[in-house]
């Protein structure tokens, strides 16, 4: 089983954007994803199983204002998933992703909590141990037909 979840933030208007922003943020996301499941990969079809899961994020399903870097990453790290999964599907080795919106956690410690409840529906951060729950699921064999989804959890804040 292999969980990408790999990913920082450098947000900035895209205006303002540096290139090392914006190449910091790709690279992270997406060299990474690319070079460890490439190395992994084979081990998985050759046993013929295997879980792939990869954190995406509310931002690669709709886009965030200031965030046209981490956006951009994560909706192409959720394209690579959906590729993945119908490459290696024959295998039976799954590839998922999940889209998490704001969960409580240090990459998001420094944005307006109480602001951004508001536009929740369930008026809370998630926790990350609800999301380790889901990745569980994920990861078990209850989940062998699951592949190429993109599951959010985002406490009713859609798109």
């Amino acid at each position: 089983m292999l969980v990408n979840n790999a990913g920082i933030r450098q947000d900035n208007l895209m205006i303002f954007m540096q290139e090392e922003q914006w190449n910091r943020v790709l690279d992270t996301t997406l060299n990474g994803f690319f070079f460890i499941t490439r190395r992994l990969l084979k081990d998985m079809m050759t046993h013929r199983k295997g879980r792939i899961i990869n954190m995406a994020s509310l931002s690669g399903l709709k886009g965030l204002p200031g965030q046209t870097n981490y956006s951009a990453a994560k909706a192409a790290l959720i394209g690579a998933t959906k590729a993945l999964a119908q490459e290696v599907a024959a295998r039976k080795v799954t590839v998922n992703a999940i889209a998490p919106g704001f969960i409580a956690s240090d990459m998001t410690k420094d944005l307006d909590e109480a602001e951004l409840k508001k536009l929740i529906p369930l008026g809370r951060f998630g926790k990350p141990e609800e999301v380790a729950a889901l990745t569980s699921f994920l990861a078990s064999d209850d989940a062998a037909y699951i592949t190429g989804q993109v599951i959010s959890i985002n406490g009713g804040l859609y798109t």
